[in-house]
């Protein structure tokens, strides 16, 4: 009998599916060809074969791209569960208690303290939910997977480019099953674009090192557009609905607040809105049932971190209970 053919029968005979070993003998095979091109990009020998190593296909995190949940909150579901009352007394406690190294970092990178404890909040409760998985071994998978193949082939090789130049060994490169990695859970070329090393060791570790982690987050919202002069916006109060052709945060969408004064915007007690000069985009994620709110560019910054309202509002939120 055929050697392959015997395999499959001691395979099904185990109890395993016959899907599930054609995948792995298929990414045993997927995973040569990430070492090529990962020759060609310079990573080194030793870092290829520890990196590598003993990575096996790992179905749980193709199940959890592919079951991400369908049932959608309102905000007001969302919101508390994503502020608890818990978060916001760590966030306090957490503020204060790194606040030398938060103001050092805020003066430096022109981004409010308040805002990076809040991302470290949302993110990953204060680095305490970084993920466990392998980051390698789940990218190699979701590469292979094929759903995404050229966006996650490329954070495999971002990553071993991080484990190149050191930062931190193979066995301790932990994440997310989609590869987010270390306490403000960048995917490897955010880390390659955005992080820092916040503590001048010679190393950007944003799993264990918190001024790294601080670095890194106001070095990104910096980057990506923060202007430390103003907030985030403001929950509104709408005198009637507005036309869906106003709401968004699109270029052309943005008003005055003078402008959305104008129209029937109001600060959520029913007081005028501020007479400050300053951009202003209408977001109401729940459509005409739910709340509304008036945003500033710091938001849309935001969004450039992760493209959700529900994930902006609730760092947003998080940021204002933070004193």
């Amino acid at each position: 009998m055929h050697k392959r053919l015997i395999s499959a029968m001691v395979v099904i005979g185990l109890g395993i599916s016959s899907s599930a070993f054609s995948a792995n003998e298929g990414f045993d095979e997927y995973v040569s060809g990430l070492k090529v091109e990962a020759r060609s990009n310079g990573i080194s020998e030793s870092i290829i074969n520890s990196a590598f190593d003993n990575i096996q296909y790992t179905e749980r995190a193709v199940k959890a791209d592919k079951n991400q949940p369908e049932k959608k909150l309102t905000l007001d579901e969302y919101i508390p569960r994503a502020v608890p009352d818990w978060k916001v007394k760590q966030a306090n406690r957490l503020y204060n208690e790194h606040k030398t190294a938060l103001d050092r970092i805020g003066r430096e990178y022109g981004v409010q303290p308040r805002f990076i404890v809040a991302l470290w909040g949302v993110e990953s409760n204060f680095g305490r939910l970084m993920g466990d998985y392998n980051v390698v071994e789940a990218l190699s998978t979701l590469a292979y997977d094929g759903r995404r193949e050229a966006f996650f082939r490329k954070q495999v090789m971002a990553a071993l480019q991080i484990l190149n130049e050191g930062h931190i060994a193979p066995e301790n490169m932990k994440g997310s099953w989609a590869g987010a990695m270390g306490q403000p859970q960048f995917i490897p070329t955010s880390f390659l674009t955005y992080a820092v090393d916040g503590n001048n060791d010679g190393k950007i570790d944003i799993w264990q090192n918190v001024d790294d982690v601080f670095a890194s987050a106001a070095n990104y919202l910096k980057m990506s557009g923060w202007n430390d002069e103003y907030t985030w916006g403001r929950q509104v109060k709408l005198v009637s609905p507005m036309s869906s052709d106003l709401k968004g945060v699109e270029r052309e969408k943005g008003k005055s607040l003078a402008d959305w004064q104008s129209i029937g915007v109001r600060k959520l007690n029913g007081e005028p809105l501020p007479d400050v000069a300053i951009n202003a985009w209408l977001v109401q994620p729940d459509d005409n049932h739910g709340r509304a709110y008036l945003v500033y560019g710091n938001y849309q910054t935001l969004l450039k971190w992760n493209r959700s309202h529900y994930f902006a509002l609730a760092v947003s939120h998080l940021a204002d209970k933070i004193r």
